[in-house]
């Protein structure tokens, strides 16, 4: 049976799913976590929250994550970063994975990827766990329910987690498999209850659309000053550099807190919601964010609670440290309407040096911005990925890697040809480890970054005293008021001068071996601004 609101004609037996059991187009929140509850697949928190856990996958794999070997992606795709699947093998799955979901019950939603109209593409997420549907109806764009009547997706994403996928006949590499197929502009997801590949799968979609039209696609959070917009800044950085915790600034109005595009019209977040870590979430530090946490409808995702006051426990990592909390954009009090900004007026790119060389800020000539974001330099942090229980040091270029379908100089260049056309100021912030490496040294104090933050926002970091960095080249302020004077400094926290020279070797090493596979792409600029 069919239930909810579609367009009568792009019901699933339209597109040639049929079979299934009761399929629920559209529910709301309320309806969804009915339904939910109903299933046995989580529990009701407080404020109306709904507690969940997703099992053994807790972080994304994108070690299986596939792209289709199809016409449209064989010359444009990233190859080298992207593990390809025969359209064979994507036709035996998808086969295979439709004969799965019949007699089953599934919920779709039909939703917006990208607030601005212009570059924004239609997607249905059809779900087989009604969480799934809560989950991505807050991290996509909803249309007005009235738009529903005729509504026509432009690609769709179908999650089954209890499918397991066949390597041999399916073409992947484990059970588990994410495969994106862009011709015939499908997604697949089998063998994970984690609900971050469905959001990331729509990312990695925009990501090669949208550069291909002159766009640009970035994993950042943006945000911009209160009546403003045109006083935009956008903070890139990989999973736990900061990216939500420091766009949410209650000064200024959020944009958004992971993907935005960036067009001739100004910036644009691609979602509608945050999906935010919430492990050691502080109501002092972070209160926006952790008030979300008891709201209704918020998807709570691996956190330790109490059976019988329901009380969350944000500093139990036993299920995983990468404890999540999806909700809407709304519900932080300082959230853009419209999630549109103007053009960036500064560049921030977080880092999560676990090294403990990198200054808490630097500012960046156009090159080096290019230089460091083709980088990507952070640590992976605990939970993010599986397997990964300490922070590891890697270089993930477009801070983003595993979501960028074509190659690092397609994003490379859009972002030097913006910069250079709309004059951003560039800034690489390190909210990692000071003082030592890490298990010797300590997380750069919030209330430090947020410091020099606000003041390369409002501007008054640029009129200060800067030194010329020793290892790496760039500008790092020699005082900035509010800020502890040896923090600037990396060197001056280290107890050991010795074991910080070797470190901050052993780090810009690390850096020139692995830009080394850029330099055949690159202007003669970023090759002087190269370090090593």
């Amino acid at each position: 049976m069919t239930f909810g609101r579609v367009n009568p004609e792009f019901r699933l037996e339209d597109q040639g799913i049929d079979g299934l059991g009761d399929v629920h187009y559209n529910l709301t929140e309320p309806a969804l976590i009915e339904a939910a509850l109903k299933k046995g697949e989580g529990t009701l928190g407080k404020g109306g929250a709904f507690y969940v856990t997703t099992g053994k996958f807790t972080g994304r794999s994108p070690q299986d994550k596939h792209v289709v070997k199809s016409p449209s992606a064989v010359d444009n795709i990233w190859w080298d970063n992207n593990r390809e699947m025969s359209e064979e093998g994507f036709d035996a799955l998808y086969a295979d994975m439709l004969e799965h979901m019949k007699g089953k019950d599934y919920y779709v939603q039909d939703l917006i990827g990208g607030a601005d109209p212009a570059y924004s593409i239609k997607v249905r997420m059809v779900t087989e766990l009604a969480w799934h549907g809560l989950f991505i109806r807050h991290m996509l764009r909803r249309p007005d329910r009235d738009a529903l009547d005729d509504f026509l997706a432009e690609y769709t994403i179908i999650n089954c987690p209890t499918f397991k996928a066949d390597p041999e006949r399916h073409n992947c590499r484990s059970d588990t498999v994410i495969a994106l197929n862009l011709d015939k502009k499908t997604v697949l997801i089998g063998g994970t209850e984690y609900a971050g590949e469905n959001k990331k799968s729509v990312f990695t979609l925009l990501n090669f659309i949208l550069p291909l039209k002159g766009i640009m696609a970035m994993h950042c959070s943006a945000n911009h000053a209160p009546n403003n917009p045109v006083d935009t800044a956008v903070f890139f950085g990989l999973s736990g550099t900061g990216k939500t915790t420091l766009s949410a600034d209650p000064e200024r109005v959020l944009i958004g807190d992971d993907e935005h595009g960036w067009s001739d019209r100004g910036t644009f977040n691609f979602e509608g919601g945050c999906y935010a870590k919430t492990i050691s979430l502080s109501p002092k530090a972070e209160p926006e964010i952790y008030a979300t946490t008891s709201k209704f409808g918020t998807v709570i995702e691996n956190m330790v609670f109490d059976p019988e006051t329901f009380e969350l426990d944000f500093e139990d990592d036993s299920l995983t440290a990468n404890m999540r909390c999806a909700y809407p954009l709304e519900y932080i009090s300082n959230a853009s309407s419209t999630a549109m900004g103007g053009h960036p007026k500064n560049i921030i790119m977080l880092t999560c040096d676990a090294f403990g060389v990198l200054p808490p800020i630097a500012r960046l000539t156009p090159a080096q911005a290019m230089y460091h974001f083709l980088s990507g330099f952070t640590s992976k942090v605990a939970g993010t990925e599986r397997g990964v229980t300490e922070p590891q040091p890697t270089f993930s270029t477009c801070f983003g890697a595993p979501f960028m379908p074509l190659r690092p100089e397609v994003y490379g260049n859009l972002l030097r040809d913006k910069i250079a056309k709309h004059g951003a100021t560039c800034w690489l912030v390190n909210t990692g480890w000071t003082g030592g490496a890490y298990g010797t040294g300590h997380r750069m104090p919030i209330k430090a970054t947020r410091a020099l933050l606000h003041s390369a926002l409002n501007g008054s970091l640029s009129k200060v005293e800067f030194r010329k960095d020793a290892n790496f080249g760039f500008e790092v302020p020699v005082a900035v008021e509010g800020v502890p004077e040896l923090l600037l400094d990396p060197r001056r926290t280290w107890s050991d001068k010795e074991a910080f020279d070797a470190q901050a070797r052993k780090l810009v090493k690390m850096f020139a071996d692995n830009f080394e596979q850029y330099v055949p792409y690159i202007d003669e600029d970023v090759k002087a601004a190269a370090i090593g």
